[in-house]
């Protein structure tokens, strides 16, 4: 399995990770649009979580996208909740590196990350939960394959606004048959 592209490379978290993960998870800027609750960590807490997630849960998988150019990182991505018996997990993603906001990173993390999730876990469903007010990654997601389940109403709030919660996912066999699809139109066939 092949975790690059062009620009950007997918690695485990080490124990380094702990003090860039502290900062992108202490910016209510980069939290805003993922994190259901906006809180301060003290970094001991985030060096627990890191280890917790060095050392490995059974049920999660979670990587640290490196921009290959600078050698930095600009976020992470998981996938967690892997329930390996009815082969369906839960994917998270957050860009913590402001600068490398939209400029396609997150497609490219993605589509690794799905790649990995269906063609070599064998997946048969990857979810997801995004904000209302995230048009952007709804978006992305949409044109990932990713479809609308449902929603949890008014469930978050921001901004000084109640917004919802909608769930959305892509099976195994939909993401293969758009992979394969797209693979041909960009070959012209």
């Amino acid at each position: 399995m092949r975790f690059e592209t062009e620009r950007i490379r997918l690695r485990k978290m080490t124990t380094e990770d702990a003090a860039i993960y502290h900062k992108w998870r202490n910016d209510p800027d980069v939290m805003r649009t993922t994190a259901p609750l906006l809180d301060v960590y003290r970094m001991e807490e985030t060096e627990e979580f890191v280890q917790q997630v060095i050392l490995g849960s059974p049920s999660s998988k979670c990587y640290f996208m490196i921009e290959k150019q600078s050698e930095k990182p600009i976020g992470v991505i998981s996938l967690i909740n892997i329930d390996y018996k009815n082969r369906n997990a839960e994917c998270i993603i957050d860009i913590g590196e402001k600068a490398a906001w939209g400029k396609g990173y997150g497609t490219e993390a993605m589509k690794l990350l799905l790649d990995y999730g269906f063609l070599e876990m064998n997946l048969h469903r990857i979810s997801l939960r995004v904000f209302s007010f995230n048009s952007r990654a709804i978006k992305l997601y949409e044109k990932l394959g990713f479809q609308q389940e449902g929603r949890s109403r008014e469930a978050i709030f921001r901004d000084g606004a109640w917004h919802d919660i909608i769930h959305m996912a892509i099976l195994q066999r939909d993401y293969v048959e758009e992979r394969r699809t797209g693979d041909r139109r960009r070959q012209g066939l």
